[in-house]
């Protein structure tokens, strides 16, 4: 399970910052896949890092009682002066996988698809080939929840597939907690929702209806879905959902 409890969040600058997560309170129960969205800026990759480890709330505590991934998509907390092949050995040595390294290096080389530049500094990736690495590399691990911002949009179309596959296949024995501009794998992958609206967060937990209220608060009334007997999304894109 993962809880929020009053969980606040500011943007700091030199002359400070508004705070744009207000007060989280909310649970996300063990095995529910869960897809967050909000308008621009309500704090979607914030909440994703803050849920991951890789940044901290101002107020408040998220408390986390399973394994959780880092965030694949976002392609940071690599060590930008070693290569792809150092890094990955370095990360499975830290997740105490010293026994299987080869093997992970192995697995990762082929999943990133990212060729000679496996062996290249990290400082020389573009923000794709650091994302396709950082996916394969938490892939390579069992963890209990995984978090995705964009992963699945990274790469071309046959990356993509293999991307959402690698996902499905998860589900069932590991959960996803997802940002994505996609509505169709948002439905495909995950069963609630967490609508991030004016710094607060609200549960759904079917995430259709957090779909029709995120609709709703940028002006579109809920006219989104189809017939109810097709099931599926006119609007293939999140269009004002990127953080």
């Amino acid at each position: 399970m993962i809880e929020a409890r009053n969980v606040w969040k500011r943007y700091h600058g030199p002359f400070g910052g508004d705070w744009v997560l207000k007060g989280l309170n909310f649970q996300i129960p063990r095995g529910v896949s869960v897809g967050i969205v909000g308008k621009n800026g309500a704090g979607k990759s914030t909440l994703l890092r803050m849920i991951g480890g890789m940044d901290a709330p101002d107020k408040g505590e998220i408390i986390e009682r399973c394994r959780i991934s880092w965030p694949i998509g976002l392609g940071g907390g690599f060590q930008q002066s070693m290569t792809g092949r150092q890094n990955v050995k370095f990360v499975t040595r830290i997740q105490g996988g010293n026994k299987y390294v080869d093997q992970i290096i192995e697995e990762v080389q082929a999943f990133a698809e990212i060729g000679k530049a496996f062996d290249q500094p990290i400082a020389t990736y573009s923000s794709g080939m650091k994302s396709r690495l950082a996916f394969g590399l938490s892939l390579a691990f069992d963890f209990d929840v995984y978090l995705s911002d964009e992963a699945t949009a990274v790469g071309d179309v046959t990356f993509k597939k293999k991307a959402t596959k690698a996902f499905k296949d998860r589900i069932g024995r590991s959960s996803l907690i997802m940002v994505s501009h996609q509505v169709k794998i948002l439905r495909d992958l995950c069963q609630a929702g967490i609508f991030l609206h004016q710094g607060k967060a609200i549960w759904y937990d079917k995430l259709d209806d957090a779909l029709d209220d995120y609709y709703e608060s940028i002006g579109q009334k809920p006219t989104h879905r189809k017939k109810k007997n097709q099931g599926k999304y006119a609007h293939e894109n999140l269009d004002d959902d990127e953080d």
